[in-house]
């Protein structure tokens, strides 16, 4: 009973908690108010990343970082504030992995893509077909053509049509997605 009396209370509002953690550094209350908002952390980071254990590691990764923002930032609204920072955390996710993903001459830039641009099933014989193929290839625009030849005739990658050609890696990745495109409206076509 003694000991009650001099015992401070336990915070109850997430103002309270964010003080007191400010005041001591108490690992224990951040964790106390962090646990409260663990299911919506979750959500929010499932909801970008679209992976689970990648979402559970993403709620770790933002409690440790909360460890020094919580003292930096002044918070008004804790919930609101944990949601646009769990958000702006797996955008940065993203990000990054779109960065790396997009880096030329990196192993996730030379996935094979098949130019399927006719049914194996038509009846034709391979030498109308490469006649067809040959009459569409030229239809296309001469950055088309010359990023398709490269890329399906030629097997370069897309680091080696960039660096042959002079188009940046994009504006080469919509070539051949548009050229493919182009191929196949045009290959239905001589096949009617």
């Amino acid at each position: 009973m003694f000991f009650k009396r001099f015992r401070k209370p336990k915070p109850v509002t997430d103002a309270e908690y964010i003080a007191d953690y400010k005041a001591t550094g108490d690992l224990e209350l951040l964790g106390a108010l962090y646990e409260r908002y663990m299911d919506l952390v979750y959500a929010v980071c499932y909801k970008y990343l679209r992976d689970e254990e990648e979402s559970k590691d993403a709620v770790m990764q933002l409690f440790e970082q909360l460890i020094t923002d919580v003292r930096k930032y002044e918070i008004q609204h804790f919930k609101s504030w944990l949601h646009s920072t769990a958000r702006n955390y797996c955008l940065m996710q993203l990000r990054q992995r779109k960065t790396v993903a997009g880096k030329v001459g990196d192993e996730a830039e030379v996935i094979e893509m098949p130019l399927t641009v006719w049914p194996e099933t038509d009846g034709l014989d391979l030498e109308t077909k490469l006649s067809q193929l040959d009459d569409c290839l030229k239809t296309l625009s001469e950055e088309q053509r010359t990023s398709i030849s490269l890329f399906y005739l030629n097997q370069k990658t897309y680091a080696d049509i960039v660096e042959l050609t002079g188009y940046d890696l994009k504006h080469v990745k919509s070539l051949l997605q548009n050229g493919r495109r182009n191929l196949k409206i045009c290959m239905e076509k001589t096949r009617d």
